[in-house]
C-alpha cells in the first residue's frame, strides 16, 4: 500500500461517509453541502445546487468558527460540514482537517460528485 493510500485510509477511518442517497436526509437535518472541486472541473462535469462553493486551498479557513476569514455559516464546531470532490478523495482528506480543527461532525460524500449524479441527486446539474 502507497503511503498516500495509508493516509486515505487512515482519514477515512474517523469519518462517517455520507453514500450519495444520504446527502438529502443530512441537508434536511441542517448539514451544509461543500463542493471543494475547482472552478475549471465544475464547469466541466456540472455543478451542484445549494451546495458552498469553497475550493479546497482555504477551506479550513472558510469553515474554522475562530477564524477571521470564516464564512457566515461556520458559527461553532457543531456544523455538520459535508465535503464533496468529484470522486470522494481529496474530500476525504478535506474532511479530515476539518476534524483536525474540532469540527467533529465533519464527513464526505462517498464517490463524490460523480456518485450525486448517478443517484440523480436533484441538485446535481451535469453537463452534457
Amino acid at each position: 500500500m502507497s503511503r498516500i493510500d495509508e493516509v486515505l485510509a487512515a482519514a477515512r477511518s474517523r469519518l462517517h461517509r455520507l453514500p450519495a442517497d444520504e446527502v438529502p436526509a443530512a441537508l434536511e437535518r441542517g448539514a451544509l453541502l461543500v463542493d471543494i472541486r475547482p472552478a475549471a472541473q465544475r464547469a466541466a462535469e456540472g455543478e451542484v445546487a445549494g451546495a458552498l462553493v469553497i475550493e479546497r486551498n482555504v477551506l479550513e479557513w472558510r469553515a474554522d468558527p475562530t477564524s477571521d476569514a470564516r464564512l457566515p455559516q461556520a458559527v461553532d464546531d457543531d456544523v455538520e460540514w459535508v465535503v464533496l470532490c468529484s470522486e470522494g478523495y481529496t474530500s476525504s482528506l478535506a474532511a479530515a482537517a476539518l476534524q483536525d480543527l474540532g469540527l467533529h461532525r465533519a464527513t464526505d460524500v462517498i464517490g463524490g460528485y460523480h456518485a450525486l449524479a448517478a443517484a440523480s441527486f436533484a441538485g446535481a446539474q451535469q453537463r452534457p
